[in-house]
């Protein structure tokens, strides 16, 4: 896949993550998971790891993108391909948005971004877990084409609060079996 920027009239572009967006990803992905509300992480795990995990996905060649302003990531999503042989054909999505960005279309602008390299990497099916008080983030994801495949009970326990998720899922081409 091209590393082209594409950018919009935000200012921002949305690019492959590379090895230089490591600390700003951190940053970004340390201040969504603390707000304890859309991520299974409570806060970044340590830089080292989020290095690892970043470059790990690099050199699988899964399709990560940040939404970037000057260098500064503000957005993010990615799709790791399952590890198993039989399952290789399907990834799993996560992604986060800083606060002041969301609301803009940028998350529409991401998802797309990675569908269309998840897609062209040999994706077949792309899963997520949303959590069901996640109402926006469900929208969006029903007009980009998922299904709600199930309900996920008890899928977080955060401060002590159960949250329910829903699984979710988008077959590239619904048509083809094997």
């Amino acid at each position: 896949m091209a590393a082209a920027t594409s950018p919009n009239p935000l200012g921002i572009s949305i690019e492959p993550i590379a090895a230089a967006h490591i600390d700003s990803f951190h940053r970004a992905l340390d201040v969504v998971a603390r707000e304890k509300k859309y991520l299974s992480l409570l806060e970044a795990t340590p830089l080292p790891q989020t290095r690892e995990f970043v470059m790990g996905m690099i050199a699988k060649g899964n399709p990560q993108f940040v939404a970037l302003i000057e260098e500064e990531v503000v957005g993010w999503c990615d799709i790791s391909r399952h590890f198993f042989p039989a399952n290789a054909h399907r990834g799993r999505l996560g992604m986060g948005i800083l606060p002041a960005y969301r609301g803009q279309g940028l998350g529409r602008k991401l998802i797309e971004t990675t569908l269309l390299a998840a897609q062209g990497a040999g994706f077949m099916r792309i899963e997520l877990d949303v959590y069901k008080d996640n109402t926006r983030a469900i929208a969006l994801y029903e007009k980009l084409g998922f299904t709600r495949e199930g309900i996920i009970r008890r899928a977080a326990r955060i401060d002590g609060r159960f949250i329910d998720a829903i699984g979710m899922a988008l077959l590239f081409d619904e048509n083809q079996s094997g």
